[in-house]
């Protein structure tokens, strides 16, 4: 099951450890940057295919993500 607090939190708290701004992700995307706000805030969650683009992004599993694993 996915889970949305968990994903804004390490979302958000790799976005920091990496130094990239929520514009940068944004672009990365192509999204617009209040997508990447709401993402943060658990608010809306991405497409499956943009959550698996993030995690090969942040070099983590998906499970990790999403907290199916630790």
């Amino acid at each position: 099951m996915f889970n949305r607090e968990i994903f804004a939190e390490r979302f958000k708290i790799l976005r920091l450890m990496k130094s990239v701004s929520q514009q940068d992700i944004a672009a990365f995307l192509g999204v617009d940057r209040t997508i990447v706000s709401h993402w943060e805030r658990g608010t809306r969650i991405p497409s499956l295919e943009v959550a698996y683009t993030l995690a090969d992004y942040f070099d983590v599993s998906l499970d990790y993500l999403v907290g199916r694993s630790e």
